[in-house]
């Protein structure tokens, strides 16, 4: 499942934990990152939140593929942002596991296709703590299981450096996903770990697993897991490079 190895070494990285964040907020917040990584002034950092109801559009997305109306949409209080990652339409909700990874690749793994395929290992491989055999699609950035999509991934990279990341689906309310065409893929559905197992999950507990598995498949080292950050801006939480620059990928 796993990719072809990375640095023999590990390299650092910093958890933030920043528990339920409203989706543009934790966009201005991975700029912040995003920027600071590029300047080398952090390292490495993996952000880990949960959104409020929120459908994205990537930079590939088709409106035609958001089928709630605007009263629909407001009335359950789903916010709408059109994003800069790679990818089509996609549904944010409480219970998913969102990662923002701000990582430079240069020397960690200077390969995007790599890369995208490592995130989809670290979400497969916490699945299988857990019993469950997810796969890959080819064509079908994410991962599956059961013929349904519980995972999904949308990177951005500049500079060898990446923004946006990956979602997946613990706990989260699917009839959340049946206002959009899920990643543009007509006929497909979504799931959810705990509608595959058939009982709750302790969403902290798969998170932490997950945190596990991203160290072990990229080759890193954690060394500071935090809920909070000395970057002034940074919102309290609620509960080959010219070919890379600015490319994206999804979904």
């Amino acid at each position: 499942m796993t990719p072809d190895p990375v640095p023999a070494a590990p390299s650092p990285l910093r958890v933030l934990h920043r528990g339920l964040l409203p989706f543009r907020e934790a966009w201005e917040l991975q700029k912040l990152l995003f920027r600071d990584r590029l300047a080398g002034k952090i390292p490495d950092t993996l952000l880990l939140v949960e959104h409020p109801p929120t459908i994205t559009l990537g930079r590939g997305g088709n409106r035609e593929h958001l089928l709630a109306t605007p009263e629909e949409l407001a009335r359950k209080q789903v916010d709408v942002v059109d994003i800069d990652r790679g990818g089509d339409i996609t549904y944010h909700g409480p219970g998913q596991i969102v990662g923002y990874p701000i990582l430079d690749l240069s020397a960690l793994l200077p390969d995007l296709h790599r890369y995208v395929r490592a995130l989809e290992a670290v979400m497969i491989e916490t699945l299988s703590l857990h019993g469950l055999e997810a796969v890959r699609v080819p064509g079908m950035t994410g991962i599956w299981c059961r013929g349904m999509k519980a995972g999904a991934i949308g990177v951005k990279v500049k500079r060898w450096v990446t923004m946006h990341g990956f979602a997946l689906n613990v706990s989260t309310d699917l009839t959340g996903f049946k206002l959009i065409v899920p990643c543009g893929l007509q006929g497909k559905q979504a799931t959810s770990m705990q509608q595959l197992l058939g009982r709750s999950l302790d969403l902290a507990m798969v998170r932490s697993q997950l945190v596990g598995q991203f160290l072990h498949v990229l080759g890193l080292e954690q060394v500071q897991s935090s809920h909070e950050s000395n970057h002034p801006l940074l919102p309290e939480p609620q509960d080959k490079p010219s070919l890379l620059e600015g490319r994206s990928q999804e979904v």
